[in-house]
């Protein structure tokens, strides 16, 4: 971290002058979502420097990016508006009025099958709390966390893991076919027969929960594709392009012309939150918290699909 030190009196509007041109790439886009004109902003982001003698951003026609120097001060930052933002939450709600936001880094599967209904019970008790949903991998799940971008996430366990871990629900690993798969009508299929097809491996190739699993049978797959989520995985393997595995989850919602068949032996992958501290979540973060463990405790906690043509 730079040897220069915050002064505690500046102004939090250059420190969101600062993050919004961050997150939105330029200083137009940012001044766009503050309502000021993007003089202003230049002016903030400038004033800001000059006050911890430090360059932040590089700025071109084609936008901004961070300095080093920027890099190493962007947590710092926005933990800063983040505290503040947990002062006016929990004032709002000693007065009764409950008010806020709250940020989730989620897996997508996640976000599409559970998030919906968890957020339509919390928002009819707490209308005045605006919902953030970012749908990412691991990594950026994990990226968002450390940044102080993200309040909680939704992801799989996996070793390590650096933050407080709250359970939701085991759901088991299951593997697509084509329809004219020789396995497609079959019970379950073989984790060994992985190696005899060309594979398909989401994450960009780094999908740490199928990877585990294929280690721990010792079964080298034929990584013929890598894509981002479950989607253009489906997508592949409808076209006949190879097999993949997904998550019960992620693949129940897409529809098309293959097969889903548990493994032969069945695995699971635990879902659940991944909190930096539960003792600095904001009001409007632990309430959410709360609602998202009571729809798991009044629920099956296995989310099990058996070999169907989908």
């Amino acid at each position: 971290m730079p040897s220069a030190i915050l002064n505690k009196d500046m102004d939090n509007t250059k420190f969101k002058a600062f993050i919004e041109c961050i997150n939105k790439g330029s200083v137009t886009a940012a001044a766009e979502e503050l309502g000021y004109t993007p003089s202003a902003v230049s002016q903030l982001i400038s004033s800001l420097e000059k006050e911890l003698g430090l360059k932040l951003l590089n700025r071109t026609q084609r936008g901004v990016s961070l300095t080093a120097e920027g890099s190493e001060l962007a947590p710092a930052i926005r933990a800063s508006l983040a505290a503040e933002d947990k002062v006016y939450q929990l004032a709002a709600d000693l007065k009764g009025v409950t008010a806020g936001s709250l940020t989730i880094a989620s897996y997508p599967s996640a976000a599409i099958t559970w998030l919906p209904g968890i957020i339509r019970r919390f928002k009819n008790d707490y209308p005045g709390i605006d919902i953030n949903i970012v749908e990412c991998v691991k990594s950026d799940i994990m990226d968002h966390i450390e940044k102080h971008e993200a309040d909680m996430g939704i992801l799989v366990y996996s070793e390590p893991m650096p933050y407080e871990w709250i359970p939701l629900s085991d759901v088991e690993m299951l593997v697509a076919v084509p329809e004219d798969n020789p396995f497609a009508d079959a019970e379950y299929f073989p984790i060994e027969e992985i190696e005899n097809y060309d594979f398909i491996m989401g994450s960009w190739g780094n999908e740490r929960e199928i990877i585990e699993i294929l280690d721990k049978h010792n079964v080298k797959p034929n990584v013929r594709y890598t894509t981002y989520d479950t989607p253009l995985t489906v997508a592949l393997v409808r076209m006949g392009l190879g097999i993949s595995m997904v998550n019960a989850l992620g693949s129940q919602y897409w529809i098309g012309n293959y097969v889903r068949l548990p493994l032969k032996p069945r695995e699971f992958i635990n879902f659940g939150i991944a909190l930096p501290s539960r003792d600095r979540l904001s009001k409007a973060a632990e309430k959410f918290l709360a609602y998202a463990v009571e729809e798991f405790e009044n629920k099956d906690n296995i989310e099990y699909t058996d070999s169907e043509h989908i």
